[in-house]
């Protein structure tokens, strides 16, 4: 079964979670509905609310509660997207012009803190206060992973360590989230709803180390967005730190990386693309991506043996695979 099976067996939810969303960012202020919506079209995968619908399998599975929860994870996402393009300086996502690009910094910084309120005022429609604990300390920790992010741009000294913790905070969480309050709102127990997490964490681990392979050796129509985008940023990631461990390769590495840094994002990056995809760090990182959906998928051991928990399986290995 491939994953556009899945999506069709949730397709009248997620056309459902659809119209909620394009509800949620609607504003009276025209300019803030034209950034919104514009957001919204470009559309994306909604795993995340993907998440939120199969892990409402294992509880008492109510679509009206489950979207309040759908929605406000993809909305997050979506802000956080916005902001990430304004510190990119990104002019395309997903093939589509950004909102920092087809209007400016300040619209779209606006537009992502709009989007963020209205994620958390969708939220509490559901009655349990841990749901908005989680959700507003899984906030709190993308802020603090973009920060780091930004702290490290260009720096070569940074450790495995360090890009693990950063790619945690930025994307894994929220992934897990989804996973742990579409069970946390449909009733499940706490021990269905810890291995949920940790099966969303693993993923969400493998999920960010795919997409910084697919930004060195994807195609500008796979990825949306040129290749080479992170490191134009000064985005040092995994297969690059994996790369800069190879004594022969590390002099030549560190000589393109500050010549990319004196560019400021216009200088050709092929030459710097090539040694990457010559050298063992893609292998290396692509590993450690297929050992997190390992991890993943033994999580979900002592689930109940459902539709639900094999379709959680295939995705994950979609995600560990993916070429888009």
């Amino acid at each position: 079964m491939k994953i556009i099976d899945i999506y069709s067996r949730y397709k009248k939810d997620l056309a459902n979670i659809e119209k909620e969303l394009e509800s949620s960012v609607q504003s009276d202020h025209a300019l803030l509905n034209e950034t919104s919506v514009h957001l919204l079209k470009a559309g994306g995968k909604r795993i995340r609310p993907v998440f939120v619908l199969l892990a409402g399998r294992f509880g008492n599975y109510d679509l009206e509660t489950l979207k309040n929860v759908a929605v406000s994870m993809e909305l997050i996402h979506m802000a956080s997207l916005v902001h990430d393009d304004v510190i990119d300086d990104a002019a395309t996502r997903r093939g589509q012009p950004t909102v920092k690009s087809k209007w400016d910094n300040r619209i779209a910084m606006y537009t992502g803190d709009y989007i963020f309120a209205r994620a958390l005022g969708v939220v509490t429609r559901l009655p349990q206060p841990e749901i908005h604990q989680i959700m507003s300390h899984a906030i709190v920790e993308m802020s603090v992973g973009e920060m780091e992010q930004i702290r490290f741009f260009f720096h070569t000294g940074q450790t495995v360590r360090d890009y693990l913790l950063r790619i945690k905070r930025k994307t894994a969480y929220l992934i897990a989230i989804s996973c742990q309050l579409g069970a946390v709102a449909a009733g499940a127990s706490a021990s269905v709803c810890d291995k949920l997490y940790r099966f969303g964490y693993n993923v969400g681990m493998a999920f960010q180390i795919r997409d910084d392979v697919l930004d060195l050796n994807g195609t500008e129509q796979q990825i949306g967005k040129p290749p080479g985008s992170d490191i134009k940023q000064g985005n040092i990631t995994l297969p690059v730190l994996f790369a800069l461990q190879d004594p022969q390769r590390k002099v030549l590495l560190l000589e393109q990386i500050e010549s990319i840094r004196e560019a400021e994002g216009q200088g050709d990056v092929t030459p710097f693309l090539e040694a990457i995809r010559r050298s063992g760090g893609v292998k290396r990182a692509e590993d450690l991506a297929s050992r997190y959906i390992d991890r993943a998928i033994e999580a979900l051991d002592g689930l109940p043996a459902r539709q639900a928990k094999k379709d959680l399986i295939r995705i994950a290995h979609f995600v560990g695979n993916r070429s888009y």
